[in-house]
């Protein structure tokens, strides 16, 4: 038998535990307070829906789960190899809460602004800060096509980013819409639109000089090449895509959009416009968005507008917007920094003979209506021994039956 977890899994010590605990209740603290309800969904998904849900490279990471019985046979039988699966794990939230909207939304409210924070799961390889089990935090709101969505998910994540000690961070946001029309005024087709995209997704890691030669491999013309170099070099402004973009509304709502969330931020972090934000998935329609720590490497939230994801099931358009936290890289960043959860209440230890179990439990009982945490223990052979182990396990202090009525309090390190 294997005492290891499968790769990209992880176990959690009691410690790192409380931590996550810690995390989770104060993010769902700010967003029930923000007025979003939460929801909890199955993390198995029929495989059709995952296969029609755009989710980019995400489908290719998927864990399917195999037909059962005497239809796993009949497959198998027929050598129809594609179709041995029916049902596979979620890649993320965002595909079943459109399921879950689509069926149950006469129950909901309009807009209905809701909370997920669940598991989800990818086939990725494993490395640091890529699990094949993750924990999301998401809030959305659906039924509505108003910036207030997005202007009220940015404040919302924020505040819940403020209340964690991970440093500053900025927001940065586009609109899918806008550097769509961009291209298209600087001559890229519509067939050629994606590939494009994903080699200007690259231009922080390779540079100008790197995106026009992937551009030139695609047979990109010389002519629209230079007007991207351009573009780049320009530093990809909102002005720029003002000139360029031939989409005057969008433009005005992205604008309104970063002024009132800059205004209500004041000065607390910094809300951007970035042309080159694209994000991976293809359920994204309009407004996309992404957090970067000022302080730490790598992305630490995202989110965007998929307003086409719900008429999937339903055959009606129904707006929605997104925003997750990147819970797992916020909870390794705090670990990492040896995070003190505030306000935390002190644990101790009550220590007695084998005849003392009553008097322990009556001892814990009043520690604990001190506001203390309190659990009682036989006392070992070697006391030092089990103190030192308490104390690596996050214990305050302890008591000794019959020795104190007060606990004892280990040094601080």
């Amino acid at each position: 038998m294997k005492m290891n977890p499968v790769k990209g899994t992880a176990d959690y010590l009691p410690s790192q535990t409380l931590l996550r605990d810690y995390l989770q209740n104060s993010i769902l603290e700010t967003y029930r307070a923000a007025g979003f309800e939460r929801i909890l969904t199955p993390a198995i998904e029929d495989m059709e829906n995952l296969e029609k849900s755009e989710g980019g490279d995400n489908l290719n990471l998927m864990f399917k789960i195999l037909k059962r019985g005497d239809k796993l046979d009949a497959a198998l039988e027929k050598q129809d190899y594609k179709n041995l699966a029916d049902l596979g794990l979620r890649y993320d939230l965002t595909l079943p809460l459109s399921r879950f909207y689509a069926a149950n939304r006469a129950k909901l409210s309009l807009p209905f602004k809701c909370i997920q924070i669940d598991k989800s799961y990818r086939a990725e390889r494993p490395q640091k800060g890529r699990m094949r089990e993750f924990v999301q935090c998401d809030i959305d709101i659906l039924g509505s096509d108003s910036p207030l969505c997005e202007l009220e998910l940015i404040h919302t994540t924020a505040a819940a980013l403020l209340k964690l000690d991970i440093g500053s961070f900025t927001i940065k946001i586009n609109d899918r819409r806008v550097l769509k029309g961009v291209l298209h005024n600087i001559g890229i087709a519509d067939d050629m639109m994606d590939s494009v995209c994903i080699t200007l997704d690259k231009w922080d890691k390779i540079g100008t000089e790197g995106v026009m030669k992937e551009l030139g491999e695609k047979e990109v013309s010389a002519e629209s090449c230079e007007k991207i170099a351009s573009l780049l070099e320009g530093g990809c402004t909102i002005d720029q895509a003002e000139q360029l973009c031939g989409e005057p509304t969008y433009i005005e709502q992205l604008k309104k959009i970063i002024a009132d969330a800059n205004e209500l931020a004041a000065g607390r972090y910094d809300v951007v416009f970035d042309m080159l934000l694209i994000r991976g998935q293809g359920y994204y329609t309009g407004t996309v968005f992404e957090i970067q720590s000022n302080k730490f490497r790598g992305a630490i939230g995202g989110g965007g507008r998929y307003d086409g994801l719900v008429g999937k099931f339903t055959g009606e358009n129904v707006p929605a917007v997104g925003f997750s936290i990147g819970f797992e890289r916020i909870f390794q960043i705090l670990e990492e920094q040896g995070f003190t959860i505030p306000g935390r209440r002190k644990r101790i230890a009550v220590i007695c003979n084998e005849d003392e179990g009553l008097q322990a439990v009556r001892m814990t009982d009043k520690l604990r209506e001190q506001g203390v945490e309190a659990s009682a223990y036989i006392k070992p052979k070697k006391l030092g021994k089990f103190l030192n182990r308490l104390e690596e396990q996050g214990f305050d202090g302890f008591l000794v039956l019959g020795e104190s009525e007060e606990p004892k309090y280990f040094e601080a390190k």
